[in-house]
């Protein structure tokens, strides 16, 4: 049970902290796309001519053009715009994101849902069909890249660093950023790769090199400016202006909630604007965000032409012809560059260029204190809850042989709950609550009396087919991955092997299973989801604790018992229907309509009257009902 407990509880840390991205695959390619068409008519020939050249040796993968506008579903090739998307959410370096674009098949399919989804959004009519397409297409991306929800490890390099102080000047800012030892950030990531493509491309421009060495050398160098500019993207993204502090929990609802509904900025050269996050891109936001990515890109094609003056104070670089390797979904904190993988020996005399990429960037939030941007939460974490419900159950029969009848049954429900919450990991069509609730239920007498006689005393309390009763009610819930209860009994098993597949079939289950047929359902009325395998609950009547339960059971047409009798009833939910929804900071509450079905097992039988006569047989009730659910949870 501990191992079975620490499992959830890793995974459950784990994706709180590695599902923020900034923006959504076609957004940042679509970011990139701009920023290239903006370019001056002299920077865009001389990156055409970059491009040409990179892509020697892989004309079949890349695309001729530098750019494609009209790239549309199913893409055979990958142009310069893709690889911004690709790093970072689907890469943890520019090396691993160049040979996923030069190399692995599955990128394509990642490319192939983006751009289906690019379309979905963009033909959404409501609310609801775009959260069904994010939905979709989130269900989609895992398939294909296993690693996308788990990618971004436990750092925040997809965030920006808050301010420490309001007085904060540029300058101090971008130290803080960059610094060794200095927390993983958007920026700091984005100046490291930029600054590892400047010198790249400041070793093009020297010359005395191949044909074959200009190629390696030029695509590694675009790989590390694309990888940059993911980071430089993010920094445009509301949820990711707004700072990142807080336990995970508060980090992803902050994110979630300035990304939907925008934040008001204002940039260190003073110019103010109005910024949406991931999935919510507006037209203007990607022009704001393309400018930037833009003067990037004029610096490289400026160091590529020895226009751009890069120096070293100890000699020359040794710079190799390959992408950078440093690791961002590994590495905590920003390196020290002169002890880098990549071998260079020197610091950079001037960093101003960087500085005029940070001026057009967006003033990030202050860290926790006066003044603080207001946090939100979302449902991540632990919880205790209260939950109560109305049941109306059609039963097949009565417990004895001989009561054929069907009839209804109401009842009611108190209960507690405790549990995790991992709603809205990759998407608010996820669903990863897990909890386990015991209390109390009465049930009323069934409608049909005892022995289906319609001249019979009307059904009431003894002489209805299931008199009045109270039991103990339990219920339990948790995803699957593939069948019901796998996360509990081979999720453990399959964490002490290997902790990343456990987590990819806990995000797997979280987002509706392998098949995905269990995903959220978003309507103009509420939100619908198919739950059979998720929960189950469990009622024990006849217990010592609250009331021994008895009943009349026709033996023969004359003869009856009267029967002592305990049972367990099973009651599986099929379809969830939840109208109602509100969240604050650390409370939610919920009102859900369940459709269900079941089987009420009767045992431990004993005959009161007449004494001595043998036990009657007494047979299962099969049950189709409707729940209405009222459930109260606050997160710690």
């Amino acid at each position: 049970m501990k191992t079975i407990f620490i499992f959830l509880l890793t995974f459950l840390l784990t994706l709180a902290q590695s599902t923020s991205y900034g923006w959504v695959y076609p957004e940042h390619r679509n970011i990139l796309l701009r920023a290239i068409q903006k370019l001056s008519p002299e920077h865009r020939v001389i990156l055409d001519k970059l491009w040409s050249q990179a892509r020697v040796g892989n004309e079949g993968r890349l695309t001729e053009s530098v750019i494609d506008a009209n790239q549309g579903v199913k893409p055979t090739q990958l142009d310069y715009a893709s690889w911004a998307a690709i790093s970072g959410d689907h890469s943890c370096s520019p090396e691993l994101m160049l040979k996923n674009v030069l190399t692995t098949k599955w990128i394509l399919d990642v490319a192939n849902v983006a751009a289906q989804l690019n379309l979905d959004i963009k033909n959404s009519r409501n609310k609801s069909e775009h959260s069904n397409a994010i939905r979709n297409s989130d269900i989609k991306l895992q398939r294909a890249d296993a690693e996308y929800a788990t990618r971004a490890g436990s750092n925040n390099v997809h965030f920006l660093l808050a301010r420490t102080d309001v007085d904060m000047t540029t300058e101090e800012y971008l130290k803080a950023c960059l610094e060794p030892k200095a927390p993983m950030n958007a920026l700091g990531a984005y100046s490291w790769f930029h600054l590892s493509a400047i010198l790249k491309m400041g070793k093009y421009a020297a010359g005395n090199l191949s044909i074959e060495e200009n190629s390696a050398l030029l695509i590694a160098a675009l790989a590390d400016e694309a990888f940059a500019l993911h980071f430089l993207e993010d920094v445009y993204a509301a949820g990711h202006t707004a700072g990142t502090w807080g336990e995970a929990s508060v980090r992803k609802g902050t994110h979630d909630y300035y990304n939907e509904k925008g934040l008001e900025v204002v940039t260190w050269d003073g110019k103010h604007a109005i910024l949406m996050g991931d999935a919510y891109v507006r037209p203007e936001d990607i022009e704001f965000a393309a400018g930037s990515v833009g003067l990037s890109l004029s610096q490289l094609i400026r160091a590529a032409t020895g226009g751009y003056g890069v120096s070293l104070k100890k000699g020359p670089p040794k710079i190799q012809n390959l992408p950078d390797t440093l690791n961002v979904c590994t590495y905590n904190f920003i390196p020290s560059r002169g002890k880098s993988h990549e071998g260079i020996t020197g610091d950079i005399e001037d960093l101003g260029f960087l500085a005029d990429i940070l001026l057009k960037t967006p003033v990030p939030g202050l860290a926790t204190g006066l003044g603080e941007i207001p946090r939100f939460r979302s449902e991540l974490g632990m919880f205790v809850g209260v939950s109560t419900a109305i049941n109306f159950s059609n039963v097949s029969n009565g417990f004895g042989s001989l009561q054929e009848n069907p009839g209804w049954v109401g009842g009611l429900e108190a209960n507690m709950r405790f549990g995790l919450g991992l709603d809205g990991v990759l998407n608010d069509a996820g669903d990863g609550l897990v909890f386990f609730q015991l209390g109390l239920r009465q049930d009323a007498s069934s409608s049909q009396n005892f022995n289906g006689s319609a001249s019979a005393v009307p059904a009431g309390a003894i002489t209805s087919a299931i008199p009045g009763r109270a039991g103990i009610d339990m219920r339990f819930r948790l995803p699957f991955w593939l069948i019901p209860g796998d996360l509990l009994f081979v999720g453990p098993i399959v964490y002490l092997i290997n902790k990343d597949r456990a987590t990819e079939m806990a995000v797997a289950a979280v987002n509706g299973g392998v098949i995905a047929w269990q995903a959220g359902i978003h309507t103009s009325i509420g939100r619908f989801q198919f739950v059979l395998g998720r929960e189950v609950g469990v009622s024990y009547y006849g217990t010592k604790f609250l009331k021994n339960d008895a009943l009349v059971i026709p033996v023969s047409s004359t003869e009856t018992n009267l029967v002592a009798y305990s049972s367990t009833k099973f009651d599986f939910p099929i379809l969830e229907y939840r109208p109602l929804r509100t969240f604050s900071l650390n409370q939610t509450s919920s009102l859900i309509f369940q459709i269900s079905g079941g089987m009420d097992i009767p045992h431990s039988a004993s005959v009161l009257s007449p004494v001595g006569v043998p036990v009657p047989e007494l047979r299962p009730v099969y049950h189709i009902g409707l729940r209405l659910v009222f459930d109260w949870r606050k997160y710690f």
